[in-house]
C-alpha cells in the first residue's frame, strides 16, 4: 500500500478493547496518513469511560450515538453511513475499519468496489467473512504481544514469553510454497517482497507476526523448507531477497 494514502479511521467503541489504541494508531501509520479518526458509541455507558483519555491523546473524535432500541446496534448504522458520507467526499482513498464485528463485512466490501484500500483492525474471534473482506487484517493480539515485549524488555531483570502466538500448520507452509511456485523463474526463484504481496492478496490476515516473527524472512527460514538467496540491487545499493521451494 501508498504510505501516503489518505485513510480514515473509523473505530466501533463498543467492540475494541481501549488498553492498545496507541500501538493500533501507531501500525496504522505505517500505511498511511489518517486524516479522519473517529470513535463510535453511547457515551454516556460507563464501560466506555477508559476511552475518553485516550482519545485526547491520540486526537480522535467521538461520534454520540445513543441506542435507541434493546438488541439494535446503532453504533453500526453510524459507522456506516458516515463511511458512505466520507466515500461520497472524496477526501481519502483508504478506510480503517477497526472492529471485530461481521456487520461491517458489506461496508468493506462495498467500499472496495469504489476502488479503496481497506484496512481492517480486531481481535482474533473477528468472524471469516469481514477478514476476507478486507485488502489487509491486523489482528489487535499482534499489537498487545509487542506491547508486552516492548515493556518486558524495558524492565530491568524481567522476561516475559510470547504470548497468542499461532502454530505454522502445513496449512501454512502450503499456502508459501504455492505463493512462491506462482511467482517462481524458470529456476523456482521468486522475489520475497511479491511473495509477500501475493500472500496479502489470498490471505488478508496473513501476518509473520502472527507467528512470532517479526518479518516474512525469518518466518520462511525457521520452516526449513524453502531455500533463500540475497542478491545485490542495481549499483548494490542494497539485498533483494529472493526464495524458492527446496527440491525433494
Amino acid at each position: 500500500m501508498e504510505k501516503d494514502l489518505k485513510l480514515a479511521v473509523l473505530i466501533d467503541g463498543d467492540n475494541i478493547p481501549s488498553a492498545y489504541v496507541k500501538e493500533m494508531m501507531e501500525e496504522i501509520a505505517k500505511y498511511g496518513n489518517p486524516t479522519i479518526k473517529r470513535i463510535y458509541g453511547d457515551w454516556t455507558k460507563p464501560t466506555l469511560s477508559k476511552w475518553k483519555k485516550l482519545l485526547l491523546e491520540n486526537a480522535i473524535t467521538p461520534i454520540q450515538q445513543y441506542g435507541y432500541t434493546t438488541g439494535k446496534n446503532a453504533t453500526d448504522s453510524a459507522m456506516i453511513i458516515d463511511a458512505m458520507d466520507i466515500l461520497y467526499s472524496e477526501k481519502v482513498n483508504g478506510f480503517c475499519l477497526v472492529s471485530s464485528d461481521s456487520d461491517f463485512t458489506r461496508l468493506a466490501t462495498r467500499l472496495r468496489e469504489a476502488g479503496m484500500n481497506v484496512i481492517g483492525i480486531g481481535e482474533k474471534k473477528t468472524p471469516e467473512p469481514f477478514i476476507v473482506a478486507c485488502d489487509r487484517f491486523i489482528y489487535i493480539e499482534i499489537l498487545r504481544n509487542r506491547s508486552k515485549e516492548i515493556e518486558s524488555s524495558t524492565a530491568p531483570g524481567k522476561s516475559e514469553k510470547k504470548s497468542e502466538i499461532d502454530k505454522i500448520t502445513p496449512k501454512v507452509i502450503k499456502l508459501i510454497s504455492t505463493t512462491i511456485s506462482d511467482l517462481a523463474d524458470d529456476d523456482g526463484w521468486a522475489f520475497l517482497g511479491d511473495v509477500g504481496s501475493l500472500l496479502q492478496k489470498k490471505q488478508p490476515n496473513f501476518d509473520s507476526r502472527n507467528y512470532g516473527f517479526e518479518k516474512l524472512t525469518p518466518l520462511i527460514n525457521s520452516i526449513g523448507k524453502f531455500e533463500i538467496d540475497q542478491r545485490d540491487s542495481y549499483k548494490g545499493k542494497f539485498k533483494l531477497i529472493y526464495v524458492r521451494n527446496k527440491k525433494r
